[in-house]
């Protein structure tokens, strides 16, 4: 197999870690990119001593220059907690990024692919939702950063394939979770995992009944990468999610019964924009990659916990 230089912008993420693993393990040379905003160096640091692997201190938000054959472009805080803190700095890390990595490939004809969100689709007005759905996004609510940003990012990449023949891919990622998630990034898997482990009350915010569909990063750094490995004339976008749709009073109760815990559920307020249903047609992804995930999220939740134990206790 064809050995490739391959820039992971957001490398020491949750997500970016284990595609660089993934990566490098398919036998690539791997140069991951981060600013460290949210990605964490223990992320990667069984990596550091490849010697295909480069670690690389930046921000996307200013030019990269290297001589690579594809680019991941996953630069982004993607959880609220994190993409609220600083939302000016979020969606220039949106746009700015992209404009940033969509010229580095431009001038070394590199294949790039944008690593975008369920997110765009907004509180969806159409369930599940198919990628020629166009949204329903409040464009100056708390979320719009990201909402927004990401959205732009697509229409630049889209752009840039146009007017500069610029080999684009476009992934619309849902609901992610796995091993080196943020302990504090406030995603609801991590935040009931570890509540559950220290016997805290599992906070759910409004009714419990708005709904969401999980996948184990395994399943998405897979769709991933067999999205980067297709023909020029596949460009997106394309959903990566898992089409399994749980309420958050099932993933409490199920997250409580896998850890033993003595936890209780309590309720708050329902955030604004808070999306009430989210699920993937997966369909294009069945047809134009052969993928679809394998990891169910019983499997999926005993691995994350797993995960936590050791961090926790």
């Amino acid at each position: 197999m064809l050995k490739k230089r391959i820039l992971v912008t957001g490398g020491a993420g949750f997500v970016g870690s284990h595609l660089c693993e993934k990566l490098l393990n398919n036998g690539h040379e791997v140069i991951s990119v981060d600013n460290y905003f949210t990605g964490a160096k223990q992320n990667i640091a069984h990596l550091l001593e490849n010697p295909y692997f480069e670690n690389i201190r930046h921000d996307v938000g200013f030019p990269y220059y290297a001589e690579v054959d594809e680019i991941y472009n996953l630069a982004c805080p993607a959880s609220p907690v994190h993409y609220q803190f600083d939302a000016i700095q979020t969606i220039k890390t949106s746009v700015v990024g992209a404009i940033n990595m969509l010229g580095l490939a431009k001038r070394v004809k590199a294949k790039i692919l944008q690593a975008s969100t369920s997110e765009v689709y907004g509180d969806p007005a159409v369930h599940p939702q198919t990628e020629s759905y166009w949204g329903n996004v409040n464009p100056i609510g708390i979320r719009s950063c990201y909402d927004e940003g990401k959205r732009c990012a697509e229409t630049l990449f889209m752009d840039y394939h146009r007017m500069n023949g610029v080999k684009t891919k476009i992934i619309r990622i849902f609901n992610t979770y796995g091993p080196r998630m943020h302990p504090n990034d406030g995603r609801v898997v991590s935040n009931f995992i570890i509540q559950a482990l220290k016997n805290e009350d599992l906070t759910i915010f409004g009714e419990g009944t708005q709904t969401r569909s999980f996948q184990y990063v395994d399943d998405l750094i897979e769709g991933m990468v067999r999205m980067m490995n297709t023909d020029d004339t596949v460009i997106g976008p394309v959903n990566i999610g898992n089409p399994n749709e749980f309420t958050m009073l099932e993933l409490a109760r199920k997250v409580i019964e896998l850890t033993g815990s003595s936890s209780k559920i309590t309720f708050r307020p329902l955030p604004m924009d808070d999306p009430k249903q989210r699920k993937p047609d997966i369909s294009r992804a069945k047809s134009l990659l052969d993928w679809e995930p394998n990891v169910q999220l019983e499997e999926g939740l005993k691995k994350t916990i797993e995960y936590f134990e050791k961090i926790i206790l």
